[in-house]
């Protein structure tokens, strides 16, 4: 029987090191920055025409990213440009019009070797779908990544962040985490794309959460929060997903750079619906688009249609599109008690207390003396 002829490999090739970031708000911009820093060919494509050749006359977005001077080796163009010599195609555009943006790669050029690498932090619409099932599914997951993580994009810039680059695939994400490490920002890899994705749906949802909450008391704040975090891995172990992921760079540390940043949206969006402000004039007054604005009802969506019973997701959906008033939302918060824990017998070795007791006594031989 002939040999099957081996499939060609989609993802680039151990030099190849050409970026084009699709998107020229804040984060896309810093991305560029640190990717240009990090030795990446790359290229910054905005929106329109215009606002590339604003962005090429300044050499600053001082729209969304003042004070940080675009390097000289970073190239800015619109997204018309298309993808034909990319390596790796990474998209910082909203999550409501991810689909959209992933629709059209094809047609932009995209080469069957680049990897996609999603930056968004809110899932796409309608059904909610984190953006690297949405990515997979028309280009292998294989060729798919994303990046989390507590990234203040002017912060990031100047002091450093720490970001998490995640993929099925090892190589890819070693790759991501290389260039952004050798730019001076500290990248964890990881293979857990889904888990790191809805640790950023939960970390925006939990923020929101906390600032609609804060003036109510500090401890609905965190419950708020903590019951939002739950929720969401119940939905993400359904999935596959890690816990760690929710714990770590892309979770937890994601929410407290996020919940301590005066200038953060997501907080900043949950104390305007405290203050009665209308959920479809808070991007307005914000001046950009706030991503959980639009998840946290997707969210409520997807983990209603998995079956996993989250209360206050949703009821953080329902106080944003003005169907429960903000006391009622902080009584649900205070009162809502989660499932409770599945006890499971202990899962210790034999013999493993008597051998760590033995080595507290005196004269006991340590580690050092057994040659472990």
């Amino acid at each position: 029987m002939p040999d099957r002829p081996r499939p060609t490999l989609s993802l680039p090739t151990p030099g190849a090191r050409r970026a084009v970031v699709v998107g020229a708000g804040s984060f896309g911009t810093a991305i560029a920055v640190l990717l240009a820093r990090g030795g990446v060919r790359t290229t910054l494509q905005a929106r329109t025409a215009t606002q590339a050749e604003r962005l090429n006359a300044d050499r600053e977005n001082q729209a969304y990213l003042p004070g940080v001077k675009l390097p000289a080796a970073l190239k800015v163009e619109a997204v018309g440009a298309g993808l034909a010599r990319a390596d790796y195609v990474l998209l910082a555009v909203p999550s409501r019009g991810l689909d959209a943006v992933i629709a059209g790669l094809p047609a932009a050029g995209l080469p069957k070797r680049a990897a996609v690498v999603s930056l968004a932090k809110g899932l796409v619409p309608p059904l909610g779908t984190p953006p690297t099932i949405l990515l997979a599914t028309g280009f292998g997951a294989h060729r798919v990544a994303c990046v989390g993580g507590p990234a203040h994009a002017a912060e990031m810039v100047h002091e450093g962040a720490g970001l998490v680059a995640a993929s099925a695939d090892e190589q890819l994400a070693l790759s991501l985490s290389s260039f952004f490490q050798k730019a001076g920002v500290v990248c964890e890899a990881s293979n857990d794309p889904v888990g790191v994705e809805l640790a950023g749906a939960a970390k925006n949802a939990a923020a929101l959460a906390a600032g609609a909450t804060e003036r109510q008391g500090l401890n609905a704040a965190g419950a708020a929060a903590g019951h939002i975090f739950a929720e969401v891995w119940r939905f993400a172990e359904g999935l596959g997903a890690r816990p760690e992921s929710l714990i770590g760079l892309a979770g937890t540390g994601d929410l407290v750079a996020t919940a301590l940043a005066p200038q953060s949206r997501n907080r900043r969006a949950g104390e305007l619906l405290a203050d009665g402000v209308p959920a479809h004039e808070i991007p307005e007054r914000i001046g950009q688009a706030v991503e959980a604005m639009e998840s946290v009802g997707l969210l409520a969506q997807a983990l209603r249609h998995a079956g996993v019973e989250a209360p206050v997701t949703t009821g953080l959906s329902r106080l944003i599109g003005g169907e429960l008033p903000l006391d009622e939302w902080v009584a649900l918060v205070r009162t809502t008690v989660p499932p409770p824990a599945r006890w499971r017998p202990p899962r210790v070795e034999r013999g493993f207390w008597q051998r760590l007791w033995a080595r507290r006594r005196p004269g006991a031989a340590g580690p050092e003396a057994d040659g472990t």
